[in-house]
C-alpha cells in the first residue's frame, strides 16, 4: 500500500503554518504568545472612545497597560464630555466618558438621551481642584486656602485681585500681592465644567444667578442654569481654554503668574502646580487627595433603581455639605457611557473587548488610581459597574469577587477602607487666624533655605515649608523655609487624542523567528474548541501618568 500523501498535503501545512504566523502577528496568542480560550472568530476588535478629559489620564494609562498585556486595542479621544456624549448618541464612538449623564436637571442645554440603549457605569473618581500660578516676591505659594464663597467670587467675577480682603481672611499667614487674578475657563463642553456650575447652583445660588445675568444666560426653574459651557463677559479678563490639558497648561506657564483654574487633581500632579486647600462644611480646609475624595462621596446618593435609565447616577448634595472634616466638597466620580444593543456599528467583537476592559479597569486599574491623581472606586461602585458590564453584546468578562479583586478601598467587612484610614487634617488647617505651611499636592518644588532669609519668609509668609510630591509624601519643614522657585512642568495647551502605540507587536515578531510553524500546529486544536471563560487576568503593567 502506497504511503505517499495527497498532493494537497504539503499546501495545508504551509496554509496552516501561514495561519499560525498571522494569528501571531496579530496578537491573537497574547502578549506572552499564549493563547486566549476563545472560539474562531471572536476576537478583541479595537474600540474607538471619546469623552472626558477629566478622567483621560486614568483612561489612557489603563489603554496602554491593556494593549501592552493582551493587544486589546483601544482609541481613546480626550474630545470633552459634551463631545463624547454626542459621539455615543450619534454613533461615531463606540462608548463615551462624562462626568454627568444625558438631560441632567436645571441644564441650560438640551442634551437629550440616546436612542440607542445605553447603560452608565462608574469609572474612577477623583476631586476638581483648583490649581493656581501664585508668587510672592519670587516664590511660588503653595499653601493657598479658599473657601467656597471665595471660590464662586472668583469665578464669577466678583473677586478680583489676589490682594482681595476675603482672600485675606482665608490665609491670615501669606502677605498677598496686589495683582490680578485671571480665572482659566474650559472653551469645549465640559463635565467639569457641569460639576462645577451644579456646585455653584446649589451652594452659592446668589453669586450664580448675579453672573448668569451679567453674561445673558437665561434662568432655568427662577436660577441660573447648570451648564458643560463656561458663560464668559466680553472683557472679563478671563481666558478660555480647550481641554484639562489646556487649562492646566495655561496656569503652568510662567507668565501666567496670578491665574488660577479648575481641573481634574491628576492634571495639577502632573503639571507639578499647587492646588487649593477648599474649606468644608466642618471648618478644615482639605485637599483633594484619594482619601479625601473617598472620605466625602460616602455622603453621595446613589441611584440604585435598577430599572431607572438614570441607574448609577449621583447626587452629590450631601457630598458638599458633609461634615466629616476629611471631606472634599467637590469630589465626584466619572461614568463610562456603555452600549446595551448591537446597533450604531457595535458588534459582539467590540463587545467582547469593551467587557473585558471594564473588568480590568474595575478592579486591577482601580488599584492605580492614586497613583494618577484619582480615587479608586468604592465596593458598592465595582460590584455594580460589574453588573453593567455583563449587559455588553458579546462580552464574555471575568468578574472578580472581593478577595481576588485588586481594590485598595475592598475591605472584610464591605466598608471603604480606604476612607476608613484617612487621616483628619492638621489643627492648623482648621479655619482661624493659624495657617499650615506645608504646600498642597501637586508642588513638587524641593524646599530650600537661603542664608539670611528667614525673616523674608516669614514677613511675606509664602506658602513656605513643603511641596507635596506626586508619590503623595510630604516633606518636614517648618516657616522659617521658604520654596524655591521652581520650573514648571508645562503642559500642552492643545488637548490630544493619544493612538495607542503598538508596544506588543516586537514580542510577536521575535516569536516568527523562534518557531512560528510549530506553534501554528500546536494552536490549531484549541481554536476549534468551545469558547469558554477565561483565566484572571495577569497583573498588568502598572500605568504611568502621561
Amino acid at each position: 500500500m502506497s504511503t505517499r500523501r495527497p498532493a494537497y498535503w504539503g499546501r495545508t501545512r504551509v496554509a496552516v503554518a501561514l495561519l499560525g504566523v498571522a494569528l501571531i502577528a496579530t496578537g491573537v496568542f497574547g502578549a506572552a504568545g499564549a493563547l486566549p480560550a476563545q472560539a474562531v472568530g471572536t476576537v478583541h476588535a479595537p474600540l474607538v472612545g471619546s469623552g472626558s478629559t477629566w478622567s483621560a489620564n486614568a483612561l489612557q494609562a489603563w489603554i496602554r497597560n491593556v494593549w501592552a498585556n493582551y493587544q486589546w486595542k483601544i482609541t481613546y479621544s480626550e474630545s470633552g464630555s459634551t463631545q463624547g456624549r454626542n459621539d455615543f448618541a450619534q454613533g461615531t464612538a463606540d462608548f463615551g466618558v462624562s462626568e454627568i449623564p444625558y438631560g441632567i436637571a436645571n441644564s441650560q442645554e438640551a442634551d437629550a438621551r440616546p436612542s440607542r440603549g445605553f447603560a452608565y457605569m462608574p469609572i474612577v473618581a477623583g476631586g476638581t481642584a483648583f490649581m493656581y500660578n501664585l508668587e510672592i516676591g519670587g516664590r511660588r505659594v503653595t499653601n493657598l486656602r479658599l473657601s467656597g464663597d471665595t471660590i464662586a467670587k472668583i469665578f464669577t467675577g466678583t473677586i478680583t485681585t489676589w490682594d482681595d480682603a476675603a482672600i485675606k481672611a482665608d490665609n491670615p499667614a501669606l502677605a498677598l500681592p496686589a495683582i490680578p487674578i485671571v480665572p482659566v475657563v474650559r472653551s469645549d463642553g465640559s463635565g467639569a465644567t457641569a460639576q462645577v456650575s451644579i456646585w455653584l447652583r446649589q451652594e452659592h445660588t446668589q453669586q450664580w444667578d448675579a453672573y448668569c445675568g451679567k453674561v445673558g444666560r437665561p434662568f432655568v426653574n427662577d436660577h441660573c442654569g447648570v451648564t458643560s459651557n463656561y458663560p464668559v463677559a466680553p472683557g472679563s479678563g478671563f481666558v478660555s481654554r480647550s481641554g484639562s490639558n489646556g487649562v492646566a497648561g495655561y496656569v503652568a506657564q510662567s507668565h501666567a503668574v496670578g491665574a488660577i483654574t479648575f481641573v481634574e487633581y491628576s492634571y495639577a500632579l502632573n503639571s507639578g502646580f499647587p492646588v487649593a486647600k477648599v474649606l468644608n462644611s466642618s471648618g478644615y480646609y482639605t485637599e483633594p487627595t484619594a482619601q479625601n475624595v473617598a472620605v466625602a462621596l460616602l455622603s453621595a446618593h446613589i441611584n440604585e433603581d435598577i430599572t431607572s435609565p438614570d441607574y448609577l447616577t449621583q447626587n452629590l448634595s450631601d457630598v458638599y455639605t458633609s461634615g466629616d472634616p476629611r471631606t472634599y466638597p467637590l469630589s465626584s466620580y466619572s461614568y463610562i457611557i456603555l452600549p446595551t444593543q448591537l446597533e450604531s456599528g457595535f458588534t459582539e467583537n467590540k463587545g467582547l473587548t469593551l467587557a473585558d476592559f471594564g473588568a480590568y479597569f474595575l478592579c486591577e486599574g482601580q488599584n492605580d488610581a492614586e497613583t494618577l491623581g484619582y480615587s479608586p472606586l468604592p465596593i458598592n461602585l465595582v460590584q455594580a459597574g460589574q453588573k453593567q458590564i455583563e449587559r455588553i453584546p458579546g462580552g464574555n468578562p471575568v468578574i472578580k469577587g472581593t478577595i481576588d479583586c485588586n481594590n485598595p478601598t475592598f475591605s472584610p467587612d464591605g466598608s471603604n477602607k480606604l476612607a476608613n484610614e484617612a487621616p483628619y487634617p492638621a489643627d492648623c488647617d482648621r479655619q482661624g487666624a493659624t495657617q499650615c505651611t506645608a504646600g498642597t499636592g501637586g508642588a513638587k518644588d524641593t524646599p530650600t533655605q537661603a542664608a539670611g532669609d528667614d525673616q523674608a519668609a516669614a514677613g511675606a509668609g509664602t506658602g513656605s515649608g513643603t511641596g507635596t510630591t506626586a508619590g503623595g509624601g510630604t516633606a518636614g519643614g517648618d516657616s522659617s523655609v521658604v520654596q524655591a522657585d521652581a520650573v514648571p512642568v508645562l503642559v500642552d495647551a492643545t488637548p490630544q487624542s493619544i493612538p495607542v502605540a503598538p508596544v506588543g507587536i516586537l514580542p510577536s515578531l521575535a516569536m516568527l523567528g523562534a518557531g512560528g510553524g510549530m506553534l501554528a500546529f500546536a494552536a490549531v486544536p484549541p481554536l476549534l474548541g468551545k469558547r469558554s471563560r477565561r483565566s484572571l487576568f495577569p497583573t498588568p503593567t502598572r500605568g504611568s501618568p502621561r
